[in-house]
């Protein structure tokens, strides 16, 4: 909040030296700070109004909490955001169709994978496309999304263990999901923000030995995954900082637009995956788990099991890489971006034999290359939306299009942004240290919020 008024360094002598006589002056003050404070001192209330933050508690980002309390009792929590704004939706609208995976992959940076599915499966559906994706690269699809699920629900228990204290659970969650970033490397060339799901399809296909990597790797990881469940499940100090804390039950979670393990907490098991399938999901068996207890420790245990069924779903989409050698990228050359990639010591690039081939045998495929990368393709005018599951809850991509080669605008609906809303419902009424649980449970991740 600013308002204009004098100031003692602020004379019209010292305007007039500076150059800028009759300048507004403007004096910043603390905005809803000094509107809490106020309000308590005319009220002749003795509040105790704490920030906690602009940190991370128990967050992937930096969170601000205001939250008023009486003894150590939060009566009033408010959740402050923005302070991660990169600006990634707007800066979406000036690059290509193509160029607009390598900035939304970085919003949500746990889960970089789910982010590059939305967004390419929208436009997909704006270009009419969506039934000619190459099903080997539907399948690569969602082998790295279930890995990726993986990888999500591990920060989550590991950092969400580190708060309360738990450091083993920490140093045995990024162990485990060291393996699948070491999958991810050898896939994309990256750990994270891979950029490698593409409209079409995928940046390139699967290496050499990647499969059998990915088998060996899944023994291993469920392996961590127990020894997460021995050190978690029944410890009773981990119950008696989880059981009936951050509680939030359907009808909570109906008003207040809560999807993922948070509402599958309440007994209700909605999943994109099954009740609206994309990528070939209808094909997969799987469970949808759910549990009845509407609090954290019952989020704790969908996560858990829901790292379960990804390995399940991994597992199938190995059988069905082994038995289709197909193409990873759709058949139009006016929209496939060329996916004959190789990653070398220098990243990820287009392997030497696809350029000694554009560059020596055709001079149209020369141009063409040169025109589709530099330029990009024509989406048709109009709208698309696609929600997937994402570790988190319901993600939404909604793109528009003028029939240009850029988005005229690409919004998310970003389910961390949506559930960061029950912070106050699940912490009010409880302890202070209870807010840390609660927010823990959301697992809400700062830079798909901010984005």
């Amino acid at each position: 909040m600013s308002t204009q008024a004098e100031d003692v360094y602020s004379t019209a002598e010292a305007r007039h030296a500076d150059g800028v006589d009759d300048a507004p002056v403007l004096n910043a003050f603390g905005g809803d700070w000094d509107d809490v404070v106020s309000e308590a001192a005319a009220l002749n209330e003795e509040r105790i109004v704490v920030n906690m933050g602009p940190q991370h508690p128990s967050t992937h980002g930096v969170l601000r909490l205001i939250l008023e309390l009486d003894g150590e009792t939060v009566t009033e929590a408010r959740a402050g955001i923005g302070y991660l704004h990169t600006g990634i939706e707007k800066n979406m609208e000036f690059r290509t169709w193509t160029q607009g995976v390598t900035f939304c992959t970085r919003m949500d940076y746990v889960m970089p994978l789910f982010n590059e599915a939305s967004f390419c499966l929208a436009v997909e559906k704006a270009l009419g496309i969506t039934d000619q994706i190459p099903e080997r690269a539907s399948t690569i699809r969602v082998m790295m999304m279930e890995l990726n699920r993986i990888t999500s629900h591990l920060v989550a228990l590991a950092t969400g263990g580190m708060e309360m204290g738990a450091t083993t659970v920490m140093t045995i969650g990024f162990r485990e999901r060291e393996r699948i970033l070491s999958i991810f490397e050898m896939v994309t060339g990256l750990r994270m923000n891979n950029a490698y799901i593409r409209p079409g399809g995928v940046a390139q296909d699967l290496p050499d030995g990647c499969i059998d990597k990915v088998r060996e790797t899944i023994p291993l990881l469920r392996k961590g995954i127990h020894e997460l469940e021995a050190l978690l499940l029944e410890n009773p100090i981990l119950k008696g900082r989880t059981v009936d804390v951050g509680y939030l039950d359907l009808t909570g979670c109906i008003a207040l637009g809560m999807t993922g393990p948070v509402l599958r907490s309440t007994g209700l098991p909605h999943d994109l995956r099954k009740s609206d399938p994309y990528c070939g999901y209808e094909n997969y068996e799987f469970d949808v788990p759910v549990e009845d207890t509407c609090d954290a420790y019952g989020r704790l245990r969908i996560r858990i099991n829901e790292m379960h069924e990804s390995l399940k779903i991994v597992e199938q989409t190995l059988d069905r890489l082994d038995a289709n050698p197909g193409p990873v990228m759709v058949e139009d050359k006016k929209i496939a971006w060329p996916a004959q990639l190789s990653v070398g010591s220098d990243g990820q690039g287009n392997s030497l034999d696809h350029i000694r081939k554009i560059m020596g045998e055709s001079m149209e495929s020369l141009i063409h290359h040169f025109k589709l990368v530099t330029e990009g393709f024509r989406v048709p005018a109009g709208q698309a939306y696609v929600g997937i599951e994402s570790p988190k809850g319901e993600l939404g991509c909604h793109v528009v299009s003028d029939g240009g080669t850029r988005p005229y605008r690409a919004h998310f609906r970003d389910p961390s942004f949506n559930n960061l809303q029950a912070t106050a419902a699940m912490s009010e009424g409880g302890a202070v240290a209870d807010v840390i649980v609660a927010v823990a449970s959301i697992d809400p991740v700062m830079g798909g919020v901010d984005r």
